[in-house]
């Protein structure tokens, strides 16, 4: 079924929020890590050369100054390197802050390890990856910021003093260090906590900027449905008035009768459809009988309609365990959007379409296949957006975004996938589940 009319399914909330969360593979803008490493280089420079020439130390300055350069490198080598949209994933970033740590070791090793007060600056590699990265990347970090500290504490150059053999009080070392330590600690802690709580509060507003923009198209795909409701009413009473005056003046042995038949069948049909999207929905009865039905047989009423001569439309029902089978509500919701997902794979399919119902005492499934081409490989992942289609001639591309968003709103979950064989693709299936206890209180709700 697949070249689906419409394309791009806007991210399902559902979906979205899964993809936020579960994604840890956070993305991260490769140039706000080169530019804070330019900083720091920058800085490092500064403190050498001024310790150096300004103060007069000596210093293992070609030792310290390699390892400014190993930056320098690094950083010109991420400036070439041009990722698609700019940005790395976490793993890479999470590489490039550990090369920082090192770095930044091998500098604090050449210029009197803790002893030195730029120990501090271990924090900024912590503060950037509690910010922008996963917990486990920043507490791996973390880690190692604390086993750099301790060696340094006890292995590194000392400082030129101008009084010789002078050192620092191991007490005063050790306070150092606990604050390196104590510090690192916190702020993966508490940045990490802080940024964690904006990230899910940037997950939620979105999830509801999605929402309110698929309630805002399906709004105006309902006013434009209203609006060709009421202007096609008078042309089709006019067409339905021409088509019984011809019906009456035609022969019936004329090889024309059996058209005017089916074109007024197909009048009637219209009229029908025209009548449902005009109808309010305060308008249905609850205490109808035939409001509720088995789900297979629902699904069969779904499927009449697109029953065609050219495609043998198969629908068969199964359970999957000793649960009774679902009742539903035989909605608007529910009908039209499993006819639109019907319909669509009998556009598209070649010789047969199969609709298998199945159900247990935790889901209900349908499963719709064709024998078609499948979806094609750019639009896949784009399933359900409006005004998006690959058929051209005229076509909107609304029917899998309407049958999407109605079939939502019954709280089905909707996957839509390409049947291969080998490496070809051999026809399209869409996958409807709801969760059994929803799709049973929304029928008991009436």
């Amino acid at each position: 079924m697949a070249q689906t009319d419409d394309m791009r399914g806007p991210l399902q909330n559902r979906r979205l929020i899964d993809a936020g969360q579960q994604a840890r593979l956070r993305q991260v803008r490769l140039r706000t890590i080169i530019w804070i490493r330019w900083v720091a280089i920058a800085g490092q420079l500064a403190a050498l050369l001024i310790v150096q020439f300004g103060l007069g130390w000596s210093l293992p300055i070609d030792a310290a100054l390699g390892a400014v350069a190993a930056s320098v490198l690094i950083n010109v080598v991420m400036m070439f390197r041009r990722p698609s949209q700019g940005r790395i994933g976490e793993l890479e970033a999470a590489g490039y802050l550990v090369f920082d740590v090192m770095q930044l070791a091998v500098l604090l090793y050449f210029t009197g390890g803790l002893e030195n007060p730029f120990a501090l600056l271990f924090l900024g590699p912590v503060t950037i990856s509690a910010t922008i990265l996963s917990r486990t990347a920043t507490a791996v970090l973390s880690f190692l910021v604390v086993i750099v500290a301790t060696f340094l504490a006890f292995e590194h150059f000392p400082l030129p003093w101008y009084e010789p053999d002078w050192r620092l009080p191991a007490l005063y070392i050790a306070g150092l260090w606990s604050a390196v330590v104590v510090g690192t600690l916190f702020m993966a802690g508490y940045i990490g906590s802080v940024a964690g709580e904006g990230r899910r509060m940037s997950d939620a507003l979105t999830a509801t900027q999605l929402a309110l923009a698929r309630e805002q198209q399906l709004s105006a795909v309902g006013g434009l449905a209203a609006a060709a409701a009421h202007e096609l009413g008078s042309p089709l009473a006019t067409i339905a008035v021409t088509v019984k005056e011809l019906s009456r003046e035609m022969p019936t042995d004329t090889p024309f009768a059996d058209d005017l038949r089916i074109l007024q069948v197909e009048v009637d049909r219209c009229r029908d459809i025209l009548t449902e999207i005009g109808r309010a929905p305060e308008q249905s009865d609850p205490n109808d009988p035939f409001a509720t039905g088995l789900l297979s047989d629902v699904v069969a009423a779904a499927a009449t309609r697109y029953r065609s001569e050219g495609i043998a439309l198969n629908v068969v029902a199964a359970a999957l365990d000793d649960s009774a089978e679902p009742v539903v509500p035989r909605s608007p919701e529910f009908l039209h959007g499993l006819g639109n997902v019907i319909q669509n794979a009998v556009q598209f399919g070649q010789r047969a379409v199969s609709v298998e119902v199945s159900w247990d005492e935790n889901q209900a499934r349908v499963e719709v296949r064709d024998d078609g081409r499948g979806f094609p490989p750019g639009v896949l992942d784009r399933v359900g957006e409006p005004y998006i289609s690959n058929r051209g001639d005229g076509h909107l591309g609304l029917g899998i975004f309407i049958a999407q968003t109605l079939l939502e709103r019954t709280g089905a979950r909707i996957r839509f996938s390409n049947i291969r064989d080998a490496a070809r693709v051999t026809g399209a299936e869409v996958v409807i589940v709801w969760r059994r206890d929803a799709l049973e209180v929304a029928h008991a709700k009436g």
